[in-house]
């Protein structure tokens, strides 16, 4: 059965979240992908469906870029995570797209290069 992984992104990083779900649709792909981006006003009702669908998760994949710093709804999605145990890995939008520090949110949190091996090797530690 496929892992379940939440990507938690920045939703200015929303183009990024499509290719990394267009990658995932290689029939290759040893996980499925469960996409909670914030489509309705910030509230605790979105929280506690967000907290439900993490949960239900293997793991939680984060793109992380210069935007993540400002991303409320994203550092809420790692903070969370952390919260309930789930493994979290991030990884590098792009080369040059690289915030100067990581927020607090992401202590703890390995960001990895953007490869198909990197996010198919931590996957299969699941």
């Amino acid at each position: 059965m496929p892992k379940r992984i939440f990507i938690s992104f920045a939703i200015e990083d929303k183009n990024l979240r499509d290719f990394l779900v267009g990658q995932a649709r290689n029939e290759h792909s040893p996980f499925e992908f469960v996409d909670m981006s914030v489509k309705e006003p910030w509230d605790s009702a979105w929280k506690t469906k967000c907290r439900t669908k993490i949960k239900g998760c293997d793991g939680v994949l984060a793109i992380v870029t210069k935007n993540t710093k400002k991303a409320d709804g994203q550092l809420w999605e790692i903070k969370c995570a952390k919260e309930e145990y789930i493994p979290t890995r991030g990884i590098w939008g792009s080369q040059d797209n690289r915030p100067a520090t990581l927020p607090s949110e992401f202590d703890g949190v390995r960001v990895v290069n953007w490869t198909w091996s990197n996010i198919t090797n931590w996957i299969n530690t699941l």
